[in-house]
């Protein structure tokens, strides 16, 4: 016996006009209603639709009656099965799911093509409804393939505001501008407030003793953030509350220079200027704050002396 098969052995058959056969009258009502872009299945004797419809039940066998259910359109992933590398016989040319489609108001589930972008975006119970092509003939290829049902989508926000600083913001910024973090410290609570203020929160005191902190501190608490924001070094990015040191209130910034992960309460960090000559009356003149190598600091002496 060859051990490879031999050009003679190889048969090719061919039809080349196709073949033309009848659909009977189930599967014939299930193509015209397609063609008219509706979604029927059969009712069996037991009280069952079946979809795709067949012509006997195949539970008992016995003929199906003659009641057809119109159902879907939308229906819920069964199961599935994720094509990478689509064929060219395929019915979409880009990567896409095999699919158990259970439309609602059918007892049983059919196979489509569903066209899902990506697997991570398949689970059972998924929510889908066909997409139907132009042109429809009576053929099952009508759907040209299921898709999600639309549950989010991305609305593009931009809130634009201007603020008239008071003299209290026009001052500390003045300072921010020079590269200083400027505070007030009270003289009945012996408290620095951060931004500078004239008037305590405390006490209500005026205050007017004008007090220059230190640009490192203390991370007292923060926030990781997954939503892209284009002051910030990367995303995930971390907002914190950070506590100057020679401060009594903390500030919030963003915090840089560190995986967003090994951000900790208590981590010293040092604010990152911009160039001087890039400044302007504003809080960008600070990009973020990153940690200066320091051991953490112990957040209840940080907050309780301060």
């Amino acid at each position: 016996m060859p051990s490879e098969e031999s050009p003679a052995a190889i048969h090719v058959l061919e039809f080349p006009g196709g073949y033309t056969r009848t659909t009977g009258p189930v599967i014939g009502r299930f193509l015209t209603e397609l063609r008219d872009r509706r979604l029927v299945g059969v009712r069996t004797a037991g009280g069952r639709v079946l979809v795709p419809p067949l012509e006997y039940d195949p539970d008992t066998g016995e003929p199906v009656t003659d009641d057809y259910v119109e159902v879907g359109p939308a229906g819920t992933v069964q199961a599935w099965a994720w094509v990478g590398s689509p064929r060219p016989g395929h019915p979409l040319d880009r990567p896409f799911a095999w699919a158990l489609i259970k439309l609602d108001g059918a007892d049983t589930a059919l196979v489509h093509a569903l066209d899902a972008g990506s697997p991570k975006a398949l689970r059972p119970g998924l929510r889908v409804r066909p997409r139907w092509r132009a042109a429809t003939t009576g053929h099952i290829t009508d759907i040209e393939c299921f898709v999600p049902e639309v549950t989010s989508l991305v609305a593009p926000v931009r809130a634009e505001y201007r603020v008239t600083p008071g003299r209290a913001l026009t001052r500390f910024l003045e300072g921010v501008r020079d590269g200083r973090f400027l505070g007030g410290r009270c003289a009945e609570c012996d408290a620095v407030y951060v931004p500078y203020r004239v008037s305590c929160p405390a006490c209500g005191s005026v205050v007017e003793e004008e007090v220059e902190v230190a640009d490192t501190g203390t991370v007292t608490t923060y926030a990781i953030n997954n939503l892209p924001d284009p002051r910030a070094p990367e995303v995930p990015f971390v907002s914190a509350y950070v506590l100057l040191d020679g401060a009594d209130t903390p500030m919030i910034a963003l915090i840089g220079g560190i995986p967003a992960h090994e951000v900790r309460q208590g981590m010293r960090v040092r604010a990152v200027w911009v160039p001087p000559e890039e400044r302007t009356l504003s809080m960008t003149n600070v990009k973020w704050f990153e940690p200066t190598g320091e051991p953490d600091a112990d957040l209840d002496d940080s907050i309780g002396g301060a």
